[in-house]
């Protein structure tokens, strides 16, 4: 006996974990998923008493010659039960539009949460644009899945079954071909189903790659003219356009044959009902005592179509789960797993607060080896040093000793390779890097993002501290011009100064600065350190720098790589 295939397994559990991902991320909208189901499946039975209204009709009327004013309760009945599925048809739909919205929110908060937590670091390594995507095409890939599959999953296992019943108590032997054709529709279902599942996902990873790239050439348009590669690119926008068309069309066509088969099975079913009615009607056939009458006929060949209909209706929304799939794999891919309700950051915190006794340095680093992000080596070694309260410490050294590095791990954005950072109980770092994401909007915006409820007051003493009102008083609308994305309209040195305008304003007890007077003149240089020197006081001080200035402002050198601690001395860290 052969074994079964260890990737087909494989490729099997993965499917049912994103499954059970999936079936779980409306969690808060529980009572209205039960209520579509469960409306879903009254209207369904429903359909049992309209079939049976219409055919005592006909059998009443046409065939007994009975007057109307007879079957007025059978017309009242039936009125009512039209009007009860319109309306349950309505609230189905209600109810499971609720349920996709839920779902929705909950894939974009999961996603975002994760985002999150990776931090800083993991980003930059990602392209925005398929990222952008997670919670925009793919998060609507999901909807029809709420709002269509899962009603009619519910319904596929319960409809058929009541009015099989309904139909054998009528003529057995059209029961009897219901059950045995309904099985060829979801065995059908299932094998186009597959590939439907296959072609989705690649499609979804296409979006997802032509958004990236687009998106990374909008971001390196300018430098893209400036090399006369303008044309090149708008080619291969156009080929990355052409893949999504050709993935599309992969996934329209599967649907179109699925529905055309599906479709060919389930007629031809309705039509074995309707020729087995018409032989016993001519004399033709008899599997019964006696010919059954045209009522009887007639509600058998009414749900026929509407036993087949569940089954179809699923196959329909088939492809919609395929979506759902794809876009769980295509989560799973970019994030490296599927996002729980209260996932723990991917990268834990570097920097680990501890009790220590209060007169306990604020930081100390131990034995810590650091290692950025994509690098094949270490850029510190068993660098330790300890930061006393209140002081100001220049971090020196050449460039690429790894001083914006150690940065980021104090930060807590890096997590060291070995050794340890150490916080005192209370203390809180905050980081301004060289290159501070700007976003479009106002400067007052931008600035906001560190304090939203800070006063206007709270606000431009920031700003004076970090010496952006230099360059803001003279913009036409101040703290209120709109700059773009990136700090677009900005340069290097007015950059970083809002970024440390929104540091500030974030108040920390240990404020890390990399290379805060860059770009600046010696008169805008002495001035940011000596109004950082009065609102940073009280406060610990870390400074990566190559500024002579800076270097004699702060009370101690720390030299890297070798981690050489210096007091202050004109020329002792240059």
């Amino acid at each position: 006996m052969s074994q079964p295939d260890p990737s087909y397994l494989h490729e099997a559990a993965q499917r049912k974990a994103r499954q059970a991902w999936l079936d779980e991320l409306p969690s808060t909208a529980r009572a209205r998923q039960r209520l579509a189901a469960l409306a879903t499946c009254a209207s369904g039975a429903l359909m049992i008493v309209q079939a049976g209204c219409i055919a005592w009709l006909v059998q009443h009327v046409l065939v007994e010659k009975q007057p109307l004013a007879e079957s007025t309760t059978a017309l009242v009945t039936l009125g009512a039960v039209l009007l009860l599925r319109a309306g349950l048809s309505s609230l189905v739909q209600a109810a499971a539009g609720e349920v996709a919205d839920a779902a929705k929110l909950a894939l974009r908060g999961r996603v975002y949460r994760q985002l999150l937590a990776r931090g800083p670091l993991w980003l930059r390594q990602q392209r925005s644009g398929e990222l952008g995507e997670l919670m925009l095409s793919h998060a609507e890939a999901i909807e029809n899945y709420y709002s269509g599959f899962q009603p009619v999953r519910v319904e596929v296992v319960v409809v058929p079954l009541l009015m099989a019943a309904a139909v054998a108590w009528v003529d057995w032997v059209v029961a009897v071909i219901l059950v045995l054709t309904a099985p060829l529709v979801p065995f059908f279902m299932m094998l186009v189903g597959w590939g439907a599942e296959a072609a989705g996902r690649a499609q979804l990873g296409e979006l997802a790659r032509m958004s990236g790239h687009f998106a990374d050439r909008i971001k390196g348009l300018g430098l893209l003219r400036l090399y006369g590669r303008g044309q090149a690119e708008l080619d291969g926008v156009a080929q990355a356009a052409e893949g999504v068309r050709v993935r599309t069309m992969k996934v329209l066509r599967i649907a179109f044959l699925s529905s055309t088969v599906l479709e060919f099975f389930a007629s031809v079913s309705v039509a074995m009902v309707a020729l087995y009615l018409g032989l016993s009607y001519l004399g033709l056939m008899s599997l019964h005592s006696t010919v059954p009458t045209l009522g009887a006929g007639l509600f058998c060949l009414l749900l026929a179509p509407e036993f087949y209909a569940p089954l179809r209706r699923l196959a329909a929304h088939y492809h919609d789960r395929a979506n759902a799939l794809a876009a769980a794999a295509e989560v799973e891919r970019l994030l490296g797993g599927l996002p729980g309700v209260a996932d723990v950051p991917a990268t834990a915190p570097a920097a680990v607060a501890e009790p220590l006794q209060l007169h306990a340095p604020p930081v100390q680093v131990r034995g810590l080896a650091l290692r950025p992000l994509g690098a094949h080596h270490d850029v510190l070694r068993d660098l330790s040093f300890q930061i006393q309260s209140r002081q100001r410490i220049a971090l020196v050294g050449p460039s690429g000793s790894g001083k914006s590095t150690l940065l980021e791990a104090l930060a807590g954005w890096l997590p060291p390779r070995e050794g340890e950072i150490v916080l005192q109980a209370g203390q809180d770092a905050g980081y301004a890097g060289q290159r501070p994401y700007l976003f479009h909007g106002t400067i007052a915006d931008n600035l906001r993002l560190a304090d939203p409820t800070a006063s206007d007051a709270t606000l431009r003493a920031a700003a004076e501290t970090a010496q952006v009102m230099r360059f803001a008083a003279q913009l036409p609308q101040g703290l209120d011009t709109v700059i773009g994305e990136r700090g677009f309209g900005l340069s290097g040195g007015e950059a970083r100064r809002i970024g440390l305008a929104r540091l500030l304003l974030r108040n920390p007890s240990i404020l890390l600065l990399d290379e805060p007077t860059a770009f600046l003149d010696a008169q805008t240089e002495a001035a940011l350190l000596r109004a950082l020197a009065v609102h940073a006081r009280g406060r610990t001080l870390l400074v990566a720098t190559h500024s002579p200035a800076v270097m004699a402002w702060a009370d101690r050198c720390l030299h890297l790589p070798d981690g050489r601690m210096q007091d202050i001395r004109p020329e002792s860290c240059v």
